[in-house]
C-alpha cells in the first residue's frame, strides 16, 4: 500500500468515509497553504520542543510518529476550529492529524527542503489531486 492509500485510509477511518470526499482532509491541506503555512507549522512544532519530530518529516530519513496529544499541544486552536467546522470531536481531529501530517509534510518537502511560494502551491495542488480532493 502506498502513502496516498494510507493517507486516504487514515482519513476515511477517522471520519467513517472516504478521504476523497473528506472536507477535513481538504482543510488540512488548506491549513498548510494559508497564513504561516508549512513553515509556520514547522516553527510551531519547534517552539513546543518537537523539532526533532517535525525535522524528521522534512528530512529525507524515516518519519518519526507524533501522538494526538502532541498534535493538540502544538495545534490546539486549529484542531478545535477544524473539529467544530466539520462536526467532529477534537479527539477525532487530533487522531487523524497524527496519522496524516507526517506523510503530508514529507511529501511537501522533497529532498528535505522547505518549498516556498509557487513550489508550495504546486505541491499542495499535486497532493489534492492524488488524494482526490
Amino acid at each position: 500500500m502506498g502513502l496516498f492509500d494510507e493517507l486516504k485510509n487514515a482519513a476515511g477511518a477517522m471520519l467513517g468515509g472516504s478521504a476523497g470526499q473528506s472536507p477535513v482532509a481538504r482543510s488540512v491541506l488548506d491549513m498548510l497553504g494559508q497564513g504561516g503555512g508549512l513553515a509556520g507549522l514547522v516553527q510551531a512544532f519547534q517552539q513546543k520542543g518537537l523539532g526533532d519530530v517535525v525535522g524528521s518529516w522534512v528530512g529525507t530519513g524515516q518519519n518519526l510518529p507524533v501522538s494526538p496529544q502532541q498534535i493538540q499541544q502544538v495545534l490546539g486552536p486549529q484542531v478545535a476550529q477544524v473539529a467544530a467546522q466539520h462536526g467532529i470531536t477534537s479527539d477525532a481531529a487530533t487522531g487523524m492529524l497524527s496519522k496524516i501530517l507526517p506523510g503530508l509534510v514529507d511529501q511537501l518537502t522533497p529532498g528535505g527542503k522547505m518549498p516556498s511560494g509557487d513550489a508550495l502551491e504546486q505541491g499542495l495542488s499535486a497532493l489534492r489531486s492524488k488524494l482526490g480532493l
